[in-house]
């Protein structure tokens, strides 16, 4: 991959999100109020500017979906398979005089089990996010200042079944990852604008630091073995979208970019996307697609995609 100049990664980090912030502008409808996954809901952002420092908006909602397949005596052949997965995203936002603090959380589980096999992992995450925002006059009310910060993870071990990807022709399944290995914390301080309820731009100067705590597993994610953590400072760029495109059509989108100043190559970026379709008040069907790019990791593009039918309520 071609090595870029520190201003040339800039262009690539900024460009695109400010493309996207005229096009969004001038094409998308506002966003009504609902519950949210990892984007604070657009009438929670602007109820939490006045509610008073001892007030809090929360909420938290359960999903829960399951698959099974089964076949006997089938000509046409098939794999008999049941998969199950859970979902649990919250948020709680409070208001002040001259801050707005929110934060966020998203933990999911799935399984799958195919043919009589053991059960393998098919979907593992935790993700805790946090952000102050400072209101104040001329030109802070427009470009908040922000320290924001963000912490993701997974619960349980995952392997690799089809290959070694450490080259040592070890017989699969591999693991590859546990919890906290990897684990990805960044902070960054920034501005944060607001242009609409339901969308939020965000840029600043970030810190990511990378840690694996299974020294074994650390030369898949760029470590040296005596290494626990990486630390990289650079550019830090987050959009979030979050908008009613058609009646109990919901989109909820969130684009993170990171380009280290020690690294000459394309920013880190992670991009998340969501449709969400209401059947009833407690029938969803869901679907998600996730792109990921870590050089460090892989210089391919990782991509994720979920679709899922389920029951889902609110808790909270």
């Amino acid at each position: 991959m071609a090595v870029l100049s520190h201003s040339c990664r800039f262009t690539l980090l900024c460009g695109p999100l400010l493309l996207g912030l005229l096009c969004l502008a001038a094409a998308a409808p506002t966003a009504s109020g609902q519950d949210v996954d990892m984007v604070a809901a657009p009438d929670a952002q602007q109820a939490a500017d006045t509610l008073s420092v001892d007030q809090w908006m929360t909420g938290l909602r359960f999903d829960l979906s399951a698959t099974q397949v089964g076949f006997q005596n089938w000509a046409e052949g098939g794999v008999n398979s049941f998969s199950v997965a859970t979902r649990l995203d919250g948020h709680a936002m409070r208001g002040g005089e001259s801050w707005r603090q929110s934060y966020r959380m998203r933990l999911g589980f799935g399984l799958i089990n195919q043919d009589g096999e053991s059960f393998r992992k098919s979907e593992d995450l935790i993700r805790l996010a946090g952000a102050f925002l400072y209101r104040g006059e001329d030109f802070f009310r427009l470009f908040k200042p922000t320290l924001s910060a963000e912490l993701r993870t997974q619960f349980a071990s995952g392997f690799n079944f089809s290959s070694d990807p450490f080259g040592e022709d070890r017989d699969p399944p591999v693991k590859v990852s546990e919890f906290f290995s990897p684990g990805t914390f960044t902070q960054s301080l920034g501005l944060t604008y607001e242009p609409a309820p339901w969308f939020q731009q965000r840029l600043g100067v970030g810190a990511k630091q990378t840690i694996v705590a299974l020294p074994r597993l650390r030369t898949l994610y760029g470590l040296t073995p005596d290494n626990l953590v990486r630390l990289q400072v650079g550019i830090e760029a987050s959009t979030a979208v979050d908008v009613v495109i058609a009646e109990n059509v919901r989109y909820i989108s969130g684009l993170t970019l990171f380009a280290a100043f020690n690294q000459e190559d394309l920013p880190d970026m992670l991009w998340e996307n969501q449709i969400r379709m209401s059947v009833n008040s407690f029938l969803d069907v869901r679907f998600e697609f996730t792109a990921y790019y870590d050089r460090d990791v892989s210089t391919a593009l990782q991509m994720k995609e979920v679709l899922a039918v389920g029951v889902s309520f609110s808790i909270l």
